[in-house]
């Protein structure tokens, strides 16, 4: 039967799925967490990274942002790097880490994704928010790239050992 759910013998219904739903949002109150991503975009002829500059915080970083309710991880990714960047995914990006980002809360997590099949279909111009992208070669990265990023060139090109924190 082509149409049958192969998921929906493990949904709970009836009491059961309603308990379920109330330990899940006691436990989203509780312990709300916030997911985020990042893109290494990496251009391995010109051996460069894509960096972008904020209008609201400080240093050069890699592009991304947070998941948003129903979107997956790839799917937040693909969006931020295209927003931030006009870059748009053709392959099968990786997922290299996770961190914890303490600095932004207590219940943030950051993944790292690596980036090496893609397109940029116009170069990103400034706007309110991005005040500055580009690709910049792995050698001669611009001045004030945030101790995070530069950790993260660190842990996927110099084999660095992986931070669990951002």
């Amino acid at each position: 039967m082509s149409g049958d759910d192969p998921e929906k013998a493990f949904r709970q219904t009836g009491w059961h799925g309603l308990r379920a739903r109330l330990f899940h949002l006691y436990f989203l109150m509780r312990r709300p967490m916030t997911l985020g991503v990042r893109g290494l975009v990496h251009d391995k002829n010109g051996n460069s990274i894509f960096l972008i500059r904020h209008t609201y915080v400080p240093g050069w970083q890699l592009p991304g942002g947070g998941v948003e309710t129903g979107e997956t991880m790839e799917q937040a990714l693909a969006r931020e790097v295209m927003e931030e960047g006009n870059i748009l995914i053709t392959g099968t990006p990786r997922l290299v880490s996770i961190h914890h980002n303490s600095r932004a809360s207590r219940r943030d997590h950051v993944g790292l994704y690596v980036i090496d099949e893609f397109r940029q279909t116009a170069p990103k111009k400034p706007d309110r928010e991005i005040a500055e992208a580009g690709f910049f070669r792995l050698d001669n990265l611009p001045q004030g790239v945030t101790p995070a990023t530069l950790r993260r060139i660190r842990e996927v090109f110099e084999q660095a050992s992986v931070s669990p924190h951002w």
